[in-house]
């Protein structure tokens, strides 16, 4: 484990951006969509945050938990699990299955991987954490 306030500061934000859009925001175009690309792109930088990872693992790691968590929402998981009434449960994990979403955290990833590639602090860290 390593802490990076760089990526830690980027989370905070990014969650400030995302509490931000789901009380406030009420829309076609940023709640569904711009939230979906951000929250990728949050888990990521808290992931990055605390954990000594390489850049594209962490990213791959991150779409591929994203898809995942789309997938339960497919099979109704806060209902399985008897959270149905549990807003909180209803809004971290999700009910309802969207395909747009998927894209969604994909175009996130692919957003935070040119970020990473052109901005970024950590550039050696790409493939191996040095």
């Amino acid at each position: 484990m390593r802490f990076k306030p760089y990526y830690f500061v980027w989370s905070v934000v990014l969650f400030l951006v995302e509490l931000c859009i789901a009380l406030f925001v009420d829309d076609a175009l940023i709640r569904p969509y711009v939230g979906d690309v951000l929250v990728v792109i949050l888990v990521y930088a808290l992931v990055r945050a605390f954990f000594r990872v390489a850049i594209l693992p962490t990213a791959i790691g991150v779409l591929l938990f994203a898809f995942g968590v789309e997938i339960l929402q497919y099979f109704n998981i806060v209902e399985v699990l008897g959270l149905g009434a549990s807003a909180i449960a209803r809004t971290v994990i999700g009910t309802t299955f969207v395909w747009e979403d998927l894209v969604a955290y994909t175009v996130g990833i692919v957003i935070l991987l040119a970020l990473e590639r052109t901005v970024g602090r950590y550039k050696r860290e790409w493939y191996v954490v040095i």
